[in-house]
């Protein structure tokens, strides 16, 4: 039986009021805080939209980021760029639309491929531009050749895999033919065989924080879990396994925990440096969980959500999400307000006092939903596109075309097309369930306008 959305939002709002730092020291006094906010993104990778404690999980534990939700804001209505790995990454990196930031699907591993056009501006140049040291732990995904890697996006450091994905271990790409090894430092090929990719991505993420420097940090933590392959620690395995958890969920929900004490570990190198308090803290998901067969074909959760990653239903675009600065923004608290991980690039520019001029954005700055419950969405309408899918919101009202149902079928993959139109009212039928678009034919031609005038050369 499902809880309604408003008294879950309540229910964990209450909770994480009562929320203690897993943290096992005290945090002493720490010197006054520098003019200007460090920054971290942790960006995780193919995590359901329901795979938090703080979102509703109940089976598996996440008490590092259920932690963080506390400290902050929470957002119940965020969606990622697009429902798959390089656009969503590009949208949250430049402010922009995937299409508009030049990368409208997933970026190949051939070097001979170009990625996010170098002319792009990255949150990374522009906090680098006003004085921040920048770095990249984890996976980029956003272009192998030399003009479209991190270094020539903004990033001072950089560490971790430039394709989609790896294995932890052996650190081999396996996304294309032919395998390769893919495991760089500042651009230059390393190799740390047998190695933990999630422990190397801590260790590099402490050195990054504890450097010693009189600038402000832009740490960009993009961890590759739970994205398959499935590694989780043994430890965790075997705690679900007693529990009675089963495949696909068993591996998955070992890694969730796994990575929800790898991303405790930066949080406690925050904590060691004296830096926690004067570090914005943004967490997202990159969109929704896979149903790959690499995947298993399943194991997340978007709890009630239709869709998972590849789709525009909710399930594949609704992510969990938050932001913290202890002192300067509210917490705990949750905002339902519609919010996209555009957003994010204008808001730290907002929060930081840092120009933007120069930038355009399709995002908005979230600082005044941020600071206030009943403010209104910045966004009048927001689009999706990922060819030939299409989807609008506008209000509680969405209209999809061409998308997939991606939801998990127990052993086997599926994608069913919708071809649309199929609008919905996201207030009423959060599951998505309902097609109203037959007795609501005046909003589906509202929004197909909103969606033909977004087209190019229009």
């Amino acid at each position: 039986m499902r809880m309604g959305s408003a008294l879950l939002v309540l229910l964990l709002a209450t909770a994480l009021a009562t929320c203690r730092s897993p943290f096992s020291a005290d945090r002493g006094e720490t010197d006054a805080a520098p003019e200007r906010p460090n920054i971290l993104i942790i960006l995780t990778d193919d995590q359901g939209y329901a795979d938090v404690g703080a979102y509703g999980a109940t089976d598996l534990e996440t008490p590092h980021l259920d932690w963080l939700a506390s400290r902050g804001v929470r957002f119940t209505q965020f969606y990622a760029g697009a429902p798959l790995c390089s656009p969503s990454r590009a949208s949250l990196l430049t402010g922009k639309t995937p299409e508009r930031a030049g990368v409208p699907s997933n970026v190949s591993s051939r070097v001979t491929i170009d990625g996010m056009p170098s002319e792009q501006v990255t949150i990374a140049e522009r906090l680098k531009e006003a004085g921040y040291r920048t770095g990249l732990v984890g996976k980029w995904h956003l272009g192998a050749s030399p003009a479209t890697t991190p270094g020539n996006q903004g990033f001072d450091f950089s560490f971790g895999h430039i394709n989609g994905c790896i294995d932890n271990y052996s650190h081999t790409m396996y996304w294309e033919e032919p395998y390769t090894h893919d495991l760089q430092l500042n651009g230059q090929q390393i190799y740390r065989q047998g190695q933990y990719f999630p422990d190397l991505m801590v260790q590099e993420a402490e050195r990054f924080i504890s450097a010693p420097s009189d600038q402000p940090f832009f740490l960009y933590f993009a961890i590759n879990m739970p994205h398959y392959p499935y590694q989780g620690d043994p430890r965790w395995l075997a705690h679900y396994k007693n529990r009675g958890m089963a495949n696909p969920r068993l591996e998955y929900a070992a890694f969730i925990s796994t990575m929800d004490e790898k991303i405790g570990r930066v949080l406690k190198a925050l904590e060691k440096s004296g830096e926690l308090d004067n570090t914005i803290i943004i967490f997202q998901s990159d969109h929704g969980f896979s149903t790959e067969s690499r995947a298993n074909f399943g194991g997340g959760s978007a709890g009630n959500l239709r869709g998972a990653k590849f789709s525009l239903f909710e399930g594949g675009l609704r992510v969990p999400a938050m932001i913290s600065w202890p002192g300067r923004i509210p917490a705990p608290a949750a905002r339902m307000q519609l919010a996209v991980s555009a957003d994010w690039f204008p808001t730290i520019l907002d929060l930081a006092d840092i120009s933007a001029d120069g930038l355009e954005f399709d995002g908005k700055s979230l600082v005044p939903v941020l600071m206030d419950g009943a403010a209104p969405t910045p966004h009048d309408h927001y689009i999706w596109k990922w060819d030939p899918a299409r989807a609008v919101r506008k209000g509680d009202w969405k209209l999809i075309y061409n998308t997939f149902d991606t939801s998990p079928l127990p052993g086997q993959s599926q994608s069913v097309a919708v071809p649309g139109p199929y609008l919905v009212n996201i207030a009423a039928d959060e599951t998505e369930s309902q097609n109203l678009a037959e007795a609501h034919p005046d909003i589906v031609r509202e929004l197909s306008a909103l969606l033909e005038a977004s087209e190019p050369n229009r």
